[in-house]
């Protein structure tokens, strides 16, 4: 299969911060990535004078299937499925680890950034945990070279 993306980059939206400094160092290592967070202005509610809080705030206040939802929901599966690989941003929500258990169901490498609260017999879907943005640096560089 034809691969759009290397890696899918899941987290929750509250930790949009953390997210896009990830982003950055796939940036700098040049590797394809698809992120929920670079569609941001296409969502169709909010606005970006909202923290991520508030416009967080907003979606959850959404009918679930409504055609704001459905079409997030289905540009992200579409980008989960158009990746490689998959890596979880920590702390991430019950979306963001649901995303993580389809990626390894379809077959793709999974991976984690953060600290995670408490050990979970099925944190093992993920071939590493790194602790910063250093370690997943180092290791793009590496996955440059062989992938």
């Amino acid at each position: 299969m034809d691969y759009q993306y290397e890696f899918f980059i899941a987290g929750r939206a509250r930790n949009k911060e953390n997210i896009l400094k990830i982003c950055e160092v796939f940036d700098k290592c040049k590797i394809p990535y698809y992120c929920f967070l670079k569609n941001e202005d296409k969502w169709g509610y909010g606005n970006n004078d909202q923290t991520p809080e508030e416009k967080q705030k907003v979606l959850e206040s959404l009918s679930l299937k409504s055609d704001i939802v459905l079409n997030i929901f289905n540009n992200d599966m579409k980008g989960e499925k158009s990746s490689r690989n998959l890596l979880l941003v920590l702390p991430a929500g019950n979306a963001a680890h649901i995303e993580s258990g389809i990626a390894y169901g379809l077959g793709k490498k999974c991976y984690a950034i953060g600290e995670y609260e408490a050990t979970d017999t099925l944190y093992n879907i993920f071939e590493e945990i790194f602790k910063d943005e250093k370690e997943l640096e180092e290791f793009l560089k590496k996955y440059i070279i062989v992938k």
